[in-house]
């Protein structure tokens, strides 16, 4: 896939071994740009969470401090297992991932997606929410 060294060092540390079937059709377009509809089984372990944290991973550029990415998700569950996998898979690069749900503090919301001033804590990465009027 060319992947980034670092992403890669990830993907293998999360237990990967081979891509699943959706990451091998959906991240190299994904990554070229292309605008994706990927669909799989509703099951565990098909790859959809990873498919969306690889892809977010290899885009974001990391010499930049400011918010790049937004994933809606379609229930506040997907969105923490999202934010983790994000995390999971941006481990080696500095990538970071914060779930948007509401119900949440809105000052912490703020204080989350503020910049940090401390150069190792990058927000590269933002978890979104499914329902536009659930604010945070």
């Amino acid at each position: 896939m060319g992947m980034n060294d670092k992403v890669l060092r990830s993907v293998y540390d999360y237990g990967f071994k081979k891509p699943s079937e959706i990451q091998q059709r959906a991240v190299l377009p994904i990554l070229k740009g292309r605008e994706v509809i990927a669909q799989a089984q509703t099951q565990s372990g098909t790859g959809k969470t990873s498919m969306i944290a690889i892809s977010v991973c290899q885009l974001v550029n990391t010499s930049s401090r400011k918010i790049q990415v937004l994933v809606l998700s379609p229930s506040r569950e997907f969105a923490s297992q999202t934010e983790k996998t994000i995390e999971s898979i941006g481990l080696h690069t500095n990538i970071r991932a914060y779930a948007c749900i509401g119900g949440k503090s809105v000052g912490d919301v703020i204080k989350k997606l503020e910049i940090s001033h401390d150069d190792s804590k990058r927000h590269g990465a933002v978890q979104g929410y499914s329902n536009p009027l659930d604010a945070c």
